[in-house]
């Protein structure tokens, strides 16, 4: 019977171990610096979202407070319509009984109407004003989804490629770096139609 043949092969089985741990480095150094970089875009985005948020509720506030003072205009208004309507009144009452009415009660019922006419304007405008501030902070609050959607997804692929690092599946970190891209694009979006 002949002898076997003996091959070492520990020196090869090393070797190829030695490969595979040095593209397996390799992958782990591409996933590290594409999840940095993925953590940088959701700091961004984070940022962002928050700033969005925090300016939409300043012009809402600010849409409110003008609201406020429209509706002290209107009711000054009023105020004025209802002196008028009584200076009319009582000039209907001297009429009534009779006698010319005092020259005064005329002059005050065109002034209050005249009032009325600057007292709308300044109403008209400071709603015209709430309403720009209101359109301001549902564009900001619009742009602020856009950013949360892009933080939200940044999450994911940062999560994914701490998958794809302790899994060492490069398709895992394909979907990382993949969702990542999507995510960037929508943190653009607002930059470039904002």
């Amino acid at each position: 019977m002949p002898e076997e043949i003996e091959i070492d092969t520990d020196p090869l089985r090393e070797e190829i171990d030695q490969e595979l741990e040095k593209s397996r480095g390799s992958l782990l150094r591409w996933i590290s610096l594409t999840t940095a970089i993925l953590a940088a875009l959701a700091a961004i985005a984070s940022l962002k979202a928050g700033a969005t948020v925090n300016e939409a509720l300043v012009l809402k506030t600010e849409a409110t407070n003008l609201q406020t003072q429209a509706s002290d205009q209107w009711a000054y208004y009023q105020a004025k319509g209802i002196k008028s309507a009584v200076a009319l009144s009582a000039i209907n009452m001297w009429e009534a009984v009779g006698k010319a009415a005092p020259s005064r009660l005329s002059a005050e019922s065109a002034r209050y109407v005249a009032q009325q006419d600057s007292i709308s304007r300044k109403a008209t405008a400071l709603e015209h004003g709430r309403d720009e501030k209101a359109r301001e902070a549902e564009l900001l609050l619009s742009q602020h989804e856009t950013y949360a959607a892009a933080v939200a997804l940044l999450q994911i692929a940062i999560a994914l490629g701490a998958i794809g690092a302790l899994t060492r599946y490069r398709l895992v970190w394909y979907g990382s770096v993949g969702l990542g891209v999507v995510a960037a694009i929508l943190l653009a979006i607002p930059i470039f139609h904002g």
